[in-house]
């Protein structure tokens, strides 16, 4: 039997916030308002008449994307339009760029899922003098980006429920549009889904856009196609698929149609060129419409728009402007704070997390300098971020919230995390302390003291009641003497509760252990 192998390739749009819209000066609410037909004028419903000016901001922040992802940025461009009649179309034609887009030939790097990492007996089973395994892929797979252009969003259609009509809200109509669109490179659905994470993640760092797929800011469209193996690569019949609106979905919508078009071509079927649309709810495509070719809309250069030119001066100065992007943060912080790398990919994938965790570690290197802190910077700044990563994101998660919506600041947060690094207080006062500066943001040595949670390292005080303890549980004692190790963990837990969680957990079992010895 046959066997047919996926092609993929994924067109992304991504809405970006700038202050008014791409071709007028209505403010640019992403189509967000609450109220329908706010944030609007003639310009962007098309009235006759009306003329387009094209918005800086959105052309440079385009062309920033661009940059961060290799292209290469046309000196001259301009904008077509792009003709076809739809309800939320006001012009019937969207202006965007056709044959000369902002930028061209890019790429961008995801994790390879192909990737394995030679297990230990790989490499002990290997000769001696051989190199060690190779793993079966490169750890990265390059995904080239065939162009980034702009164009103005269209409006929305509103389907009241129980009535024959259809409403039109022009909000988002005229909203900046990035449209991006990547080579035939992608190989399945998991692919798609870590390709159009990384250009998410990339978006947020460079601020261009916030591109929250729930709330429609960025929308994923994928070109699948099977062929013959033996065949050329782009020998198939290549269907879209639109109304993609979560990763998840990407990833589930690719799988499903690579399921359907390999069952079709087995059965000897012929796959119809066509648009389709995910439908989450049955979990399957569904066909929408015969796929249109670019000739069907008919572009032609913008008359009322002149073509946009740039020197290279200006692009050199774009450079200087970009931000550090996730790839180069990452490595900074592997080698900087010495920290592995799954932390810091965690660290790493916000940019306001990362940059949260990097004011902690310098506000606890500034109090570990003036002895205010005195613990080992290494340990201290390890122990930060597994805080951040464990404990605060914890919450970060349970109450929806971003991390610079937090009241604890840097600088309290690094004092928390000192004060467990000496050890003034151990790790569940520490958790009873972050709970508190979460709701309030308040200053974590002054809850110890309002909580009276500072560690228990008095050595008479934990004698006496390691003492109490023993003499309460006899058969534990009995236990640990006939060699059962999880007693001593008992026994500790219960000079822990008689303590409230106070005691110096490593003081309370050596002085356990001195006295079972006994």
């Amino acid at each position: 039997m046959a066997k047919y192998m996926p092609v993929i390739g994924m067109e992304v749009h991504v809405e970006l916030k700038t202050a008014s819209k791409m071709f007028c000066d209505s403010k640019n609410g992403l189509g967000l308002e609450k109220d329908p037909n706010v944030n609007i004028c003639p310009v962007c419903t098309g009235q006759p008449g009306t003329l387009p000016v094209p918005n800086e901001q959105a052309i440079e922040f385009v062309q920033m994307a661009g940059l961060a992802l290799g292209c290469e940025l046309r000196l001259e461009s301009k904008f077509d339009r792009k003709n076809y009649f739809y309800p939320d179309l006001p012009k019937g034609y969207q202006i965007s760029q056709y044959d000369q887009p902002l930028c061209e030939n890019g790429v961008l790097e995801i994790p390879n899922p192909k990737f394995q990492i030679p297990n230990k007996s790989q490499i002990q089973n290997s000769q001696p003098e051989a190199d060690p395994p190779l793993a079966e892929n490169v750890q990265n797979k390059k995904i080239g980006i065939t162009r980034i252009h702009l164009e103005e969003d269209t409006g929305k259609l509103i389907h009241p429920k129980g009535v024959d009509y259809t409403l039109v809200d022009f909000n988002r109509a005229g909203v900046p549009l990035m449209e991006l669109v990547t080579e035939p490179d992608i190989e399945t659905g998991e692919e798609a889904r870590l390709f159009c994470q990384k250009l998410q993640q990339i978006c947020r760092y460079l601020g261009i856009s916030d591109a929250d797929m729930e709330k429609g800011m960025m929308r994923c469209e994928a070109n699948i196609s099977l062929y013959k193996e033996g065949e050329g690569k782009l020998s198939g019949t290549k269907v879209e698929v639109k109304n993609i609106n979560s990763f998840k979905f990407v990833e589930k919508a690719i799988a499903f149609e690579i399921e359907r078009q390999t069952e079709a071509l087995e059965q000897g079927e012929k796959v119809v060129q066509e648009t389709r649309g995910w439908d989450a709810n049955r979990g399957e495509t569904v066909s929408q419409r015969v796929k249109e070719s670019a000739h069907d809309y008919r572009y032609f250069p913008e008359p009322d728009i002149p073509p946009l030119k740039f020197t290279k001066e200006y692009v050199e100065n774009l450079k200087k402007h970009l931000p550090e992007l996730p790839a180069a943060k990452a490595s900074r912080f592997t080698k900087e704070y010495g920290l592995p790398e799954t932390d810091v990919e965690i660290l790493t994938s916000d940019k306001n997390l990362a940059e949260y965790f990097e004011q902690t570690a310098s506000e606890l290197k500034e109090k570990i300098a003036c002895k205010e802190i005195e613990t080992v910077e290494d340990k201290a700044i390890k122990l930060a971020s597994n805080y951040i990563i464990v404990e605060l994101r914890k919450y970060l998660v349970e109450n929806g919230n971003n991390i610079s919506e937090i009241k604890i600041t840097p600088e309290n947060y690094a004092e928390l995390i000192g004060l467990v690094a000496c050890g003034k207080i151990n790790s569940s006062a520490a958790q009873t302390v972050l709970a508190e500066m979460y709701k309030t943001g308040g200053d974590p040595s002054q809850i110890i003291e309002d909580k009276n949670l500072a560690q228990l390292d008095d050595a008479g005080e934990l004698e006496k009641i390691v003492s109490e303890v023993i003499a309460k549980n006899e058969k534990s004692v009995a236990d640990f003497r006939a060699g059962k190790d999880n007693a001593l963990k008992f026994l500790i837990g219960q000079v822990m509760a008689a303590t409230r969680g106070k005691a110096n957990p490593q003081m309370a079992e050596e002085i356990l252990k001195n006295r079972l010895k006994q």
